[in-house]
């Protein structure tokens, strides 16, 4: 069954899970990792402060996430708060009539532009988000595999692929945990966690919007070249593995390096059973380049526009704008950096680590979310195919790049 059909297909079973009951605050998410802290952290510290509002947290796959809400909108069985992606995929929910206007929620001003930039009009007079957290790209690297192997983190590309050689050599552990049987692994981890290298960040981003850069360019070939060097050191039968297939792998030891983000540290600190692990930032090509991440502006909390429970979702999303909350979330899911302008001291020391990077490296946003996203066929979609094809070799890197920009200029103006 192909990804479209499996999305088709998951949304219509979900179409009857979500609730929107009057009493009841309702919370749609796709962060199952996160469903512990909220339920027994996040929501009864908002009680305590708010007594007399029940709040539920329901969780669909990442993957099929956008699909079902939006099938649940279309069956009127949605939640009261959304959890938003960045840009086009909450703006379009928002144009559909699906998220209402809270730009007048006292809340908003607690947040400084930039956090509101991925939520809210040109204008600023409407918002159908309030910011919560970004996310940080880069590698995992399991400690005690490097120090048997006298391995250094790496910093450059030629460093990169030294170490996973070396880690093949002595056969004990997988080099990478990554699969591609879940295209936005391949995609939102890798190709945008790695791109910015090549396309020096936001200047690549902002060329792609404007159309003075292509996707077939040398500098957004290069990370699907990247890509396709990664599979000579991936597990073996990596084309059936799924993200959580991934995660399993990388916190049971039984790989060196796992590429990922700040929002999987909360994961293994849990599942990583006697797991030492560390992060490093996304190599440079050579020694001496700029460094580059992708610090992105990664979720936020809408409210349904019909839900039955206006005034107790306002009273929520006012809370959740306030210093509290800040911290709570900061610290109870590490690794999602709170973005209003309360100050957090963060304690774990892994999410302490990627947030020093922004000290020495540009930060950009993942490529596709701003503009590129909304016509047919998706960017963000055609990224999953790309990389999937391109690290299964069924792709070369070249014609994986021309697809993209031929993809993007059936729909996008400026890509003519």
């Amino acid at each position: 069954m192909s990804f479209q059909l499996r999305i088709a297909a998951a949304a219509a079973a979900l179409v009857c899970t979500g609730i929107a009951t009057a009493g009841t605050l309702t919370i749609e998410s796709w962060r199952g990792d996160d469903k512990a802290t909220w339920e027994q952290v996040l929501i009864p510290a908002f009680q305590k402060a708010n007594p007399g509002i029940t709040v539920k947290f329901l969780t669909t796959t990442p993957n099929e996430y956008n699909a079902a809400v939006n099938a649940r909108f279309i069956a009127g069985t949605a939640g009261d708060l959304i959890q938003c992606r960045p840009f086009d995929l909450a703006e379009t929910m928002y144009k559909a009539g699906n998220l209402a206007d809270i730009a007048a929620l006292p809340g908003m001003k607690n947040f400084p532009t930039s956090a509101k930039l991925a939520w809210q009009t040109a204008d600023a007079k409407s918002a159908w988000c309030m910011p919560m957290a970004s996310v940080i790209h880069g590698y995992f690297y399991n400690k005690k595999v490097f120090a048997e192997l006298g391995l250094k983190v790496p910093t450059t590309e030629a460093e990169f692929f030294d170490v996973l050689a070396k880690v093949k050599s002595a056969g004990k552990v997988a080099p990478v945990s990554l699969g591609t049987a879940d295209g936005w692994e391949t995609s939102e981890i890798v190709y945008t966690g790695q791109g910015p290298a090549y396309w020096k960040g936001e200047e690549g981003r902002q060329g792609l919007i404007k159309g003075t850069k292509k996707f077939s360019d040398p500098e957004f070939v290069a990370p699907l070249k990247f890509m396709e060097k990664l599979a000579d050191y991936l597990p073996k039968g990596y084309q059936a593995q799924g993200y959580g297939d991934s995660q399993t792998l990388f916190a049971s030891g039984k790989a060196a390096i796992i590429p990922t983000g700040s929002w999987d540290i909360s994961f293994y600190d849990k599942e990583g059973k006697g797991l030492e692990y560390g992060a490093f930032r996304p190599v440079v090509p050579k020694k001496g380049d700029t460094c580059y991440i992708s610090d992105h502006i990664d979720m936020a909390m809408g409210m349904n526009s019909k839900t039955k429970n206006k005034k107790d979702a306002e009273v929520f999303l006012n809370w959740m704008a306030g210093s509290e909350f800040a911290e709570l979330f900061g610290n109870k899911t590490p690794g999602f950096f709170p973005l209003s302008s309360a100050p957090v001291k963060l304690t774990n020391p892994v999410a302490a680590e990627m947030l020093s990077w922004r000290k020495d490296c540009k930060p950009t946003i993942r490529a596709q979310v701003q503009h590129l996203d909304k016509g047919q066929p998706s960017l963000g979609a055609e990224l999953q195919v790309v990389g999937q094809g391109v690290i299964n070799k069924k792709l070369s890197p070249e014609a994986g790049g021309k697809q993209l920009a031929d993809g993007l200029a059936k729909w996008y103006k400026p890509a003519n």
